[in-house]
């Protein structure tokens, strides 16, 4: 089963969020229903700017962790370089590929 981790914005992008799961549909149209978590909630981060599919959910939270533990600005250049107008990737029930998004089973880069 896929694992994803993933990267929400608001509006004018001030703040960001990342995230782990295994259904990133339901996921981000729970995020979007004010239901995902308080923190995206809050501030309204509903927007899904980037994410990064895997084999195993081990490797996803590793991922996740390391795209935390990471600067605000590596994490603007991680978005801006695979999503350079910061459009929402995630629309009417369907996931918009990007072009990285292959899946990977490898340790997390």
């Amino acid at each position: 089963m896929s694992s994803f981790v993933y990267i929400l914005t608001n509006q004018h992008h001030t703040t960001i969020y990342i995230g782990v799961t295994r259904n990133i549909e339901k996921r981000i149209a729970a995020h979007k229903a004010g239901i995902g978590s308080q923190f995206t909630k809050k501030y309204k981060l509903h927007k899904l700017v980037y994410y990064e599919q895997f084999h195993s959910m081990d490797v996803a939270i590793m991922r996740e962790k390391q795209l935390k533990a990471g600067s605000r600005k590596k994490k603007l250049t991680l978005i801006e370089t695979n999503n350079p107008n910061w459009k929402e990737l995630y629309s009417c029930s369907e996931l918009i590929l990007l072009p990285h998004c292959e899946e990977r089973s490898d340790e997390a880069n």
